[in-house]
């Protein structure tokens, strides 16, 4: 694959993910588990948990949001001849409630040149004979034959969206069912290594989301504090 303007731009990311991958290869191969299927799932595992303190702020992040939601649409209607004023009244009911409607964008901003070198780095990586298989898979550098990850991919996108919004808008309700299509459609094809992270990235961030909600659950007077 000719690596291009962006094959150039993430050329770091791609060398460092292809040395990690190679590493934890050989850690999952001592255990017994030869293929490199393993070593991109235990990769995935690893970024999420760096990045956990990012996703608490996140899911903080989106569930003041929503809870702002109603006070947001009675100042959009409020003001809804003056676009000015209603914007600097919503920046000031943010600066109140201590919210950034940024940090629920930042994990992902993170995630992206991950992804990128993830993506590279599994086009032209160079499998050792026997171990490029996975399960059903023959082979994490070529896309799914059977299908089975890009709708793993569009099932557990859905999931993980779902669990995070409550009160939604028709517009959050649209984006709820287009994106999880669209990520399913372009998964085809995607080396379906890349798709076995975007899978276990989002089964580890559907768990490490129903952990955070759990611990709300169990002290609402915290949360309500």
């Amino acid at each position: 694959m000719e690596p291009g303007f962006f094959g150039t731009l993430f050329s770091p990311i791609e060398s460092i993910l292809t040395f990690v991958l190679t590493s934890l290869h050989s850690l999952t191969a001592s255990a017994g588990f030869i293929s490199y299927g393993w070593a991109i799932v235990l990769l995935t595992i690893i970024v999420k948990m760096i990045l956990y303190p990012l996703t608490v702020k996140q899911v903080k992040s989106m569930k003041a949001m929503q809870e702002l939601s109603p006070k947001m649409k009675k100042l959009q209607e409020k003001y809804k001849d003056d676009p000015q004023v209603m914007q600097q009244k919503i920046a000031e009911l943010y600066k109140d409630a201590g919210v950034n409607p940024l940090a629920g964008c930042l994990p992902l901003l993170i995630q992206m040149p991950i992804l990128m070198g993830m993506y590279y780095s599994l086009y032209n990586f160079h499998f050792e004979e026997g171990m490029e298989a996975f399960f059903w898979l023959p082979s994490l550098s070529e896309p799914d034959p059977m299908y089975i990850l890009p709708i793993l991919s569009a099932l557990t996108t859905f999931l993980q969206q779902k669990q995070t919004s409550t009160e939604m808008n028709q517009q959050m309700k649209i984006m709820m069912t287009v994106m999880p299509i669209f990520i399913g459609w372009i998964s085809l094809q995607f080396p379906s290594g890349l798709v076995l992270y975007w899978v276990t990235m989002n089964i580890t961030q559907i768990i490490q989301q129903w952990w955070m909600y759990r611990g709300d659950d169990r002290n609402p007077k915290k949360e309500a504090a």
